[in-house]
């Protein structure tokens, strides 16, 4: 069960970085077009999840500028993996992209490519934003479905990027949360999160100003509503995702930015 849990919150790191999506239209903290540009080509991330002192995974995600369908749009790769003594017991090797406008951050296509303990996935789908349809391959099933999605919806890994750069999150109180809409696994999905107001995080660079945000999942997904994860996000330009927790009945399952690299602004630690 332990380890199973160390694999869920590889599944729970994309979900919670990523979780943030198109905000419902009469929340006014989303404007979309107003494009703060607080990410840039050749963007790196790494983090570690760990239990204590034992290190159980390792996350990557990168960031660069490539061409879809004759247009110039960003593609972030995401690359999540077990190590050590988790590897031995839980083999995960977990791929995702995303190719984004680079103006508006809506996604074009996905692919999630992944194997977890014998347990694998392979779809790639392509959102055609004209009229509203994701075309969804799933290539291990050899099965091909047309859905509609929601106006706006991100995928897994674009939300994270369209939230950087259109979040505001002075318009919104501590404590109240807003719903997140979302287009992943062939479904429009419903999210809920709060803001929990701004926090000095110790991390390994120093301490740093950061948003402390409490997402929750649909409930019979990956964690029970009830459960507590909690994620922190640089209060700065960069919005860069710093730290998740995940509580437990017996201390936490955590995932720290381990390294980074190529920012567009300065990473701003606190000097006491």
């Amino acid at each position: 069960m332990f380890l199973k849990r160390i694999i869920f919150l590889i599944s729970i790191f994309f979900l919670a970085v990523d979780v943030f999506s198109q905000i419902n239209s009469e929340n006014s903290n989303i404007i979309p077009g107003s494009n703060l540009n607080s990410f840039k080509s050749g963007e790196w991330f790494e983090y570690r999840i760990h239990y204590g002192l034992f290190n159980a995974g390792r996350v990557t995600i990168s960031l660069e500028t490539k061409t879809f369908n004759e247009k110039e749009v960003f593609h972030s790769k995401s690359y999540g993996r077990t190590i050590g003594l988790a590897r031995f017991f839980f083999k995960v090797e977990d791929f995702y992209e995303s190719y984004f406008d680079k103006n508006y951050v809506k996604p074009y296509k996905f692919i999630r490519d992944i194997y977890e303990g014998g347990y694998t996935k392979d779809t790639e789908i392509l959102f055609n934003h004209s009229n509203g349809i994701a075309y969804v391959n799933d290539k291990k099933n050899k099965k091909k479905y047309e859905i509609p999605f929601n106006d706006g919806a991100q995928d897994l890994i674009s939300a994270s990027y369209y939230l950087r750069n259109f979040y505001d999150h002075s318009k919104i109180s501590i404590n109240e949360s807003v719903d997140i809409n979302m287009f992943f696994d062939n479904e429009n999905y419903l999210f809920k999160l709060k803001f929990l107001g701004e926090e000095i995080l110790h991390t390994k660079f120093g301490k740093v100003s950061s948003l402390k945000f409490r997402p929750y999942v649909q409930s019979g997904r990956v964690f029970r509503e009830q459960e507590s994860v909690t994620m922190w996000v640089s209060n700065d330009k960069n919005k860069v995702p710093l730290k998740i927790q995940a509580n437990l009945a017996v201390g936490s399952i955590e995932c720290d930015l381990e390294n980074f690299k190529n920012l567009k602004y300065p990473f701003l630690i606190n000097i006491e």
